[in-house]
């Protein structure tokens, strides 16, 4: 029999050791699953021992998780194709006539290659060498050229096919597709407030975002041309979208597609080659590999936290509060944004859905301002979607907000982390608009699962 302990004290030695061991620098995946083994040895008994085989081998053996390594495969294989330097060229050669043409190009570009990949750091990192030193010569204002690719980067996480809706249903017993087809058009809200902005800040400061010279611009034939190009690519995320929207395929049976589909662009796009083939092959691994074992470490840490009452006591905390169902949505909103700030979203992922999700449910959503509120069989899918937007700032979130290291691991050396962080805020805010629109109007993630499942 191990230790007897009070709840709040092993919440406050769970967590707080939690932190300690991060802040040392130490991988989530193994700080979570090793705490979890030293606190059953300490706190259990032979029976929670059980907890170990009986958390890790429903994950082990989910058929819906195999979506992700296929999802990861055909963004690297795309990468390796050089997809992503001839779609920003693409749009930045049709819109580059346009006042902050180049900041609106990384935009659409990054919208498009969220729903070719839903990786967040490859669309980071490839937009950061591309567009950046393309926006810096033509003295783009630092604001408008960092924020559009750290924006536009996080999109990935939210516009299907995302990894995190993948997991976030797997959490919490939630139907993939319908993940899917509600981040549309949140998604594309966000991407369309990032675009005005820009569009705002140039007309307001035109030497901020100066439009390409005459001489610069290409003809409409040469835009055909382009266009004509980048068919394949965006023929196959049409075709993998657009069987999950339509029913005909699951997520899973799309990704094998897409996994296809992607070698098939490769080689049309000359680029198939054993190298690309492995080093494609290797970067799937190494990222699968990951997130399964963060995925293992945290669910073991929150399984054993849950069996001690943990979950009623994280639920008599916010209702003792006093504040209603949208002021305690508002605090979990805050929790995970300060999350983000430490934790990869995975992690935040695996320690706080499993904890927040059944007290969503236990609470009805009536609408504010009169407007409709939410059915509550439709809690979970509008929380996920919420949740999805919420993690988007996470990543854009001073001081460690994984995008921000994510563009300067790769930013030309003119630029500096100051920079950085200053150009994030606009957006940072851009996004708490993109997630209030959610939240007071839950039909923007609602319509379209009920207009496609019915």
């Amino acid at each position: 029999m191990g230790l007897e302990i009070d709840i709040f004290w092993l919440t406050i030695l769970m967590f707080g050791s939690l932190a300690i061991l991060l802040l040392a620098g130490l991988p989530l995946a193994f700080v979570t699953g090793g705490l979890a083994c030293v606190f059953l040895f300490l706190f259990g008994d032979a029976q929670m021992l059980n907890i170990i085989p009986s958390r890790i081998f429903p994950l082990m053996t989910d058929y819906q998780l195999s979506a992700i390594p296929l999802f990861i495969f055909m963004a690297s294989m795309l990468e390796r194709a050089g997809i992503i330097e001839e779609l920003f060229d693409m749009v930045y050669k049709l819109l580059g006539g346009l006042r902050g043409g180049l900041a609106i190009s990384t935009i659409i570009a990054s919208t498009v290659l969220a729903a070719m990949c839903g990786v967040i750091g490859a669309t980071e990192v490839t937009m950061g060498l591309i567009a950046l030193p393309a926006m810096m010569k033509k003295n783009y204002h630092p604001t408008i050229a960092c924020g559009s690719i750290l924006a536009g980067g996080t999109l990935g996480i939210l516009i299907p096919p995302s990894i995190l809706a993948i997991l976030f249903a797997v959490v919490a017993q939630q139907s993939v597709g319908e993940l899917f087809i509600g981040a549309v058009i949140p998604g594309l809200i966000l991407s369309s407030l990032y675009i005005l902005f820009v569009i705002g800040y140039t007309t307001v400061k035109p030497e901020a975002g100066p439009a390409l010279p005459p001489e610069e611009r290409v003809s409409t034939r040469e835009k055909f041309r382009l266009l004509g190009n980048m068919f394949a690519p965006l023929a196959l995320v049409t075709l993998v979208l657009g069987i999950i929207f339509a029913g005909i395929a699951t997520p899973v049976e799309a990704a094998g597609v897409g996994t296809f589909g992607a070698v098939v662009v490769a080689a049309m796009h000359r680029r198939l080659s054993w190298e690309n083939l492995r080093a494609a092959t290797m970067t799937t691994l190494r990222v699968t590999g990951m997130v399964l074992w963060i995925i293992f470490g945290a669910t073991l840490f929150v399984g054993f936290y849950v069996v001690n009452g943990g979950q009623a006591f994280v639920n008599d905390v916010l209702l003792s509060t006093g504040l209603g169902p949208y002021g305690i949505l508002i605090l979990m909103m805050v929790i995970l944004v300060v999350l983000g700030m430490f934790l990869d979203w995975v992690g935040i992922l695996l320690l706080a859905v499993p904890i927040f999700v059944p007290i969503m449910k236990s609470m009805s959503f009536d609408g504010v301002f009169g407007l409709p509120g939410v059915d509550p069989t439709e809690l979970a899918l509008w929380f996920g979607v919420v949740y999805m937007v919420n993690m988007q700032m996470s990543f854009l979130s001073p001081p460690f907000g994984y995008a921000l290291f994510y563009l300067k691991s790769v930013a030309p050396p003119g630029v500096t982390m100051a920079q950085i962080y200053r150009s994030s805020l606009p957006f940072l805010c851009l996004q708490i608009v993109g997630l209030s629109i959610c939240i007071i109007f839950p039909e923007t993630v609602l319509w379209l699962p009920r207009l496609v499942y019915g």
